[in-house]
């Protein structure tokens, strides 16, 4: 079976064009749309949706920067959340007290304003974080990234608490 980025006909990098991902899906997902097996054998109808199975599984993957460096860490076998390794950074490891507490605090407080100013916050670390894995995956630090993809996991569940917290507001 070919790899994710081999169904899309992309090269296995983090770097990836996202349009070219979508233009691929696209074509990929309109080959097996169940009308096309309506008059089908069962078996065909089966295959068809274990294939657009497949297909949405990949193009959900590849096009999360997460997702993405998990799986090409995965390719690489590297389980970045093995419960077994869980040596981290202790600033980092302080970090996330501090801004769990600082997104309690909020929480208590109803403070919208406070709340779009942290939101943004993390999205700059997301966006810093995606950048040091994209260069990782460029030297070939697989240990490193590692670590960034755990940090990534991190701060895309505290951004999506944060605005989950910012829709109850609204």
């Amino acid at each position: 079976m070919k790899n994710y980025f081999g169904l899309f006909s992309l090269n296995a990098d983090f770097s990836i064009d996202l349009d070219a991902l979508e233009e691929v899906y696209q074509t990929e997902i309109a080959k097996f749309h169940p009308d096309k097996f309506a008059t089908g054998s069962d078996k065909e109808k089966t295959l068809a949706l274990q294939n657009t199975a497949l297909i949405n599984t990949a193009f959900d993957t590849l096009k999360s920067p997460l997702l993405r460096a998990t799986y090409l860490l995965e390719l690489q076998a590297i389980n970045a959340f093995d419960e077994k390794d869980t040596q981290m950074d202790v600033d980092f490891l302080m970090n996330q007290i501090e801004l769990r507490e600082s997104l309690s605090e909020i929480q208590s407080s109803k403070d919208e304003m406070v709340l779009d100013d942290f939101i943004e916050a993390i999205s700059i670390k997301i966006k810093q974080n995606i950048t040091q894995i994209e260069q990782g995956f460029k030297l070939d630090k697989l240990d490193t990234i590692k670590n960034l993809v755990r940090e990534l996991k991190f701060y895309t569940q505290l951004e999506t608490q944060a605005k989950q917290l910012m829709d109850e507001y609204l």
